[in-house]
Formats: C-alpha cells, sequence, structure tokens
C-alpha cells in the first residue's frame, strides 16, 4: 500500500510509535494572534486515540 503523500510530510513517527503533529492556525493572519497563542502553537502535539487508526492507514503502518 503507497503511503499518502500529504500525510507524509505531516506527521511525524516518535521512538516509542506514537505519532507528532503540528498545530493549526499558525501560517498567516498572526498580527491578530498574541505572543502567547503562537509561542502555544509553535509546540507540537501528539495525534489524539480517535484520529490514530485512520493517520496509521494513511502512513501505510496498518
Amino acid at each position: 500500500m503507497k503511503t499518502n503523500s500529504g500525510a507524509k510530510k505531516r506527521f511525524t513517527l516518535t521512538g516509542t510509535g506514537k505519532i507528532k503533529r503540528k498545530h493549526a492556525y499558525k501560517s498567516h493572519i498572526l498580527t491578530k494572534k498574541t505572543k502567547k497563542q503562537k509561542r502555544n502553537l509553535t509546540q507540537t502535539g501528539l495525534v489524539y486515540k480517535t484520529d490514530l487508526n485512520s493517520i496509521k492507514t494513511l502512513l501505510a503502518l496498518k
């Protein structure tokens, strides 16, 4: 099965097998967002359990 090329650019695997993601809303229209908002959006997060199976399918991990 092929890996979805959009998904492989957006998600990375951690050493323990979890999937890392970036936050949305950090690309443009940053003037109206506070410094605190922008700082918190810079940090990476983990994919939620509910989305895990669909993302693993896109990354051809299943």
